[in-house]
């Protein structure tokens, strides 16, 4: 993991964010998220300056569709947010998850007979 990534995992490990259980590097189809939140069904990405250059954009958007079409919603957090202040990082996660709890529905539950690991 970087540097943010790791900052970040301290603070969500345990069930450190509201009791909400999160995994680190977790696989789904051919990508791996940087932390997932299977009861939220929220993938957290932590984007540095090469998430911003050439092609990145348009294949984080292309991924982010994919996992949309699955029913996992993605919030990407700048990395040097994270490293500047993860007290924000985690309150910006937080938010996103109550805007989006079970009483709000963010999308279709993932299709049958994929091979995904919630």
């Amino acid at each position: 993991m970087s540097l943010p990534e790791r900052v970040l995992w301290s603070a969500l490990k345990g069930s450190r964010l509201d009791g909400l259980k999160f995994r680190r590097q977790h696989p789904m189809g051919p990508y791996v998220f940087d932390f997932f939140c299977v009861s939220a069904r929220l993938a957290v990405e932590i984007d540095g300056y090469a998430h911003e250059v050439g092609d990145q954009p348009e294949r984080d958007a292309i991924r982010d569709a994919w996992m949309a079409e699955r029913g996992v919603r993605t919030l990407r957090i700048p990395a040097r947010w994270v490293l500047d202040d993860v007290d924000s990082a985690v309150a910006a996660i937080r938010t996103d998850m109550q805007e989006h709890s079970p009483h709000r529905p963010f999308g279709p539950p993932p299709p049958q007979g994929e091979d995904f690991r919630f």
